[in-house]
């Protein structure tokens, strides 16, 4: 072996070392991930909650017991950037499944009643959150408010706020079998396209949040390389060689669709822009449809993605969480929760009632729509990366996400205790209202029609 190859040698035991590190690292967020999950479950909570609670809280609190420099020698630089890099990998697979859904979403109900809906759920939560951001900027607080320029600070703030969680959602309605139920059709389909104007509107925060007319030019053209690619990945799976080998082969199909969305999400933040957008471009680039055949190769990108985002959550606890608790004022975490429930409850039922929909209709579509879970996180992480966030904020508005996701499950659990309880007044009235027929008059109908 020359000196050569003992040199390759040397550089190649670090790297391997590393690897070994972050392997063992991305094994205890899983296990960190599934005690979540089962808490969840003894809460009787959907298991994402558990799964997001405990994968933001992991790292702060490893911080908290051991200190920031016992955390850096326990997960060193390196290889904390490769988690992250695993974490970012995986984010892109789960968005692409996403997008793709908010781009075929079937079984709409009625488009007068969804359109209510969409607005009742989308306008009072923009608006709520340009409330927030303007009490940011009356309080003068720097911390709270960074460096972006007002219209991306106005505009992230309003998203963030207005923002409905899709897979949460479907995973709540699939546990508690409303998947098919008047409420459950109406808010999902409210919450695609609602998610659908966020991504737009997160487009456009992220491009003002350059500052000058170099940078937006800058971002314009990272977004129009993203579209020209993912334009150029549909145009190839409509092709009879592209349905032909997702038929034989789904299992590198998924591989293939994949890749092609890290190269493009990559290439992205390469040009300057986060890529969770390009990773939504290129799901909603796949085709749909009910004779498309690429349901089942997105659908085991999707699975993957979602089988490593608990070290997103870490690497997210770990880069803003950690900063931000001492610095969040509780008022603004408080008023962020109550801003989130008003705006997005109550405008989901006032949105559900103009559309003709019954109270209790318009109550549990109310309290759906205000879930926000996993998908209100990446629009986070999105403003963070890109500067218009502030840790204090993000942390207050990561707050908020876990309050309103959390409060789904226990609130339709009251709706639903509440209609029985009304069910069982009603019932007794309708029977003592009810005039019994008397055996005689049964005897003498059935006599007379016998005749």
């Amino acid at each position: 072996m020359d000196l050569m190859d003992l040199m390759d040698h040397a550089e190649l035991l670090p790297l391997v070392t590393r690897a070994g590190h972050a392997a063992a690292a991305l094994a205890v967020v899983l296990l960190i991930a599934a005690a979540g999950r089962a808490a969840a479950r003894g809460l009787r909570q959907p298991e994402v909650i558990g799964e997001i609670t405990a994968g933001l809280l992991a790292g702060p609190a490893v911080i908290a017991l051991i200190g920031r420099d016992g955390f850096d020698a326990l997960l060193p630089r390196p290889v904390f950037d490769i988690l992250r890099f695993v974490a970012t990998a995986g984010l892109i697979l789960f968005l692409v499944g996403l997008a793709h859904h908010l781009a075929t979403g079937e079984g709409r109900p009625a488009r007068r009643a969804t359109a209510w809906v969409t607005a009742g759920a989308l306008v009072p939560p923009l608006l709520s959150g340009v409330l927030l951001a303007g009490w940011i900027l009356a309080g003068d607080d720097a911390a709270a408010r960074g460096g972006a320029p007002l219209p991306a600070f106005l505009l992230m703030t309003a998203v963030a706020m207005s923002i409905t969680a899709v897979p949460v959602m479907a995973r709540i309605l699939a546990d508690r079998g409303m998947t098919s139920s008047a409420p459950g059709r109406l808010a999902l389909n409210a919450a695609i396209a609602i998610d659908s104007v966020g991504w737009l509107l997160l487009t456009i925060a992220i491009s003002l949040g350059a500052g000058d007319a170099a940078g937006t030019l800058h971002s314009v053209r990272a977004l129009l390389a993203g579209a020209c690619c993912a334009l150029a990945i549909r145009r190839l799976l409509l092709t009879r060689a592209a349905r032909v080998l997702c038929v034989r082969r789904p299992g590198a199909t998924a591989v293939l669709l994949g890749g092609a969305a890290m190269a493009v999400a990559f290439g992205m933040e390469h040009m300057g822009m986060t890529a969770i957008l390009g990773a939504a471009m290129t799901g909603l680039a796949i085709p749909g449809g009910a004779d498309a055949p690429w349901g089942g190769a997105v659908e085991r990108v999707s699975r993957f993605g979602r089988a490593l985002a608990p070290a997103f959550f870490v690497v997210t606890g770990v880069t803003v969480l950690s900063e931000a608790f001492g610095s969040a004022p509780w008022a603004l975490i408080v008023l962020a929760v109550v801003l989130g429930c008003a705006g997005k409850g109550l405008g989901g039922y006032l949105g559900a009632r103009l559309g003709g929909q019954p109270p209790g209709v318009a109550l549990r579509v109310g309290v759906l729509v205000n879930a926000r879970g996993l998908t209100e996180l990446i629009a986070l992480q999105a403003g963070h990366e890109a500067g218009i966030l502030s840790a204090p904020l993000v942390l207050a508005l990561v707050v908020m996400a876990l309050a309103t996701t959390a409060l789904t499950g226990p609130l339709l659990n009251v709706l639903d205790v509440l209609d029985r309880r009304q069910s069982r007044r009603i019932a007794p009235d309708t029977r003592r209202d009810a005039v019994p027929i008397p055996l005689t008059t049964r005897q003498k109908a059935s006599e007379s029609g016998a005749r």
